[in-house]
């Protein structure tokens, strides 16, 4: 358990600690009990949550106790937004994605053996407290003074739209959430995301009012694109652990296309590799970057993680089938509809000749160059190539009776969506 802050630390997993060195030295002292928290603002878990569950993993694997907590309060009230209000979702729609989320978390943490893990919803013990024990017990700790300088809430006020009450309160909701794992769980540490900062810090002081101790809070980096720019629900670009809003063939082209500036850092950050192995992988990126082999183990072990060994087996031979000389007609029917779904296309009826197919896809501007393309060895469907100009697509092209898979060299594809 003594290494397993310093694993973090290397990892780049810990932004920002309440105090590393009693941290760390209660880290080393033995079983801690920790844990991290997701509002249901979405029906799927993403990446930046996975950051946090990553560490939670590892927490627990070197034998501290993990407590996982899905907000079906906290989402009905919604984190503030730095630039404007957000709007309420139903009770409805929360309890749904409530639900989503635990399943999604229940499959990344051990919820078995002799250290399980355990998951919690705030809705629990926040829905019995009535109004008036809400500002007596828990408001009596807080002062506007402090609150108003949390980033976000400091940022809405000095705006034309300013804050509501019930935005301004999630602090001390989140707060609350700590307390009450304190008080019932032995709870002494709170993990989340870096731009969660100021809420784990109301906890923290919540605590220290409330029962006179010290608690612990640590934060993740956020994760950003080569730009610097978050991946997240807010930006725009999330990307979903969901396979329903996300699938496991598009979460797996993410990976693999990574740019070799940021793998060996990613592999730090969502991997188990050690540190030999990504010093190997480093230098195979230097020296062979056309192998791509950080990528490789990139896409493969944090599919592997999230979505299962069978669904990565499943799109690394769709890849293989699309963009090498796989047997793209194994492909089973929901890997071969989110393979296919990104590439351009049009529908084609069975039947249609092969050079009204390669215009109506765009792969050739004519029939003349179509025929050219042709007889210059240069088009497949299916990975087999087409030697005869006055082919035809017939029904069997159609794989599971949905697409085939028109190729110009190795890199130009389409789909022929059945018409």
């Amino acid at each position: 358990m003594s290494n397993i802050f310093d694993e973090l630390q290397w990892r780049g997993l810990v932004a920002q600690t309440t105090d590393e060195a009693a941290l760390r030295e209660a880290l080393a002292d033995g079983k801690l009990t920790m844990y991290v928290g997701f509002d249901p603002s979405a029906e799927s878990l993403h990446i930046g949550n996975l950051v946090q569950l990553i560490v939670a993993r590892k927490m627990q694997q070197a034998g501290h106790r993990v407590i996982a907590l899905v907000g079906g309060s906290t989402g009905l009230i919604g984190d503030p937004k730095p630039d404007s209000e957000r709007v309420l979702r139903s009770k409805e729609a929360v309890a749904e994605a409530v639900a989503s989320i635990r399943t999604q978390a229940e499959a990344l943490l051990d919820f078995t053996g002799d250290n399980p893990a355990t998951m919690v919803n705030n809705l629990d013990w926040t829905e019995p407290i009535s109004a008036l024990d809400f500002l007596r017990d828990y408001g009596k700790h807080f002062r506007v003074n402090a609150m108003i300088k949390k980033d976000a809430v400091s940022r809405r006020l000095n705006s034309d739209q300013g804050i509501s009450y019930t935005e301004f309160s999630y602090q001390i909701l989140q707060g609350l959430d700590y307390l009450h794992l304190y008080r019932d769980e032995g709870v002494t540490l709170q993990l989340g995301g870096s731009d969660q900062w100021g809420n784990l810090l109301a906890g923290v002081d919540l605590i220290h009012s409330a029962e006179g101790v010290s608690v612990h809070a640590m934060t993740t980096p956020l994760i950003t694109d080569a730009n610097g720019r978050k991946y997240g629900k807010s930006e725009g670009n999330a990307l979903w652990l969901n396979r329903d809003l996300m699938s496991p063939y598009a979460f797996y082209q993410f990976w693999i296309n990574i740019e070799d500036a940021e793998v060996v850092n990613k592999l730090r950050v969502f991997t188990d590799f050690d540190q030999e192995q990504i010093a190997e992988f480093a230098r195979q990126v230097e020296e062979e970057p056309f192998r791509r082999a950080g990528q490789k183990a990139l896409a493969e072990s944090v599919t592997t993680l999230v979505h299962g060994a069978e669904a990565t087996a499943a799109v690394e031979a769709a890849s293989e089938a699309l963009f090498g000389k796989g047997d793209v007609s194994g492909l089973d029917p929901q890997t071969l509809t989110d393979a296919t779904a990104e590439l351009p296309g049009a529908p084609v009826a069975p039947g249609t000749d092969i050079v009204e197919v390669l215009i109506a896809l765009g792969i050739a501007d004519s029939r003349n160059s179509a025929r050219r393309l042709i007889g210059d060895g240069g088009i497949s469907v299916n990975n087999e190539k087409v030697t005869d100009p006055e082919a035809t697509l017939g029904e069997d092209a159609f794989l599971h009776d949905q697409v085939a898979i028109v190729k110009r060299g190795r890199k130009h594809l389409a789909a022929a969506r059945r018409a």
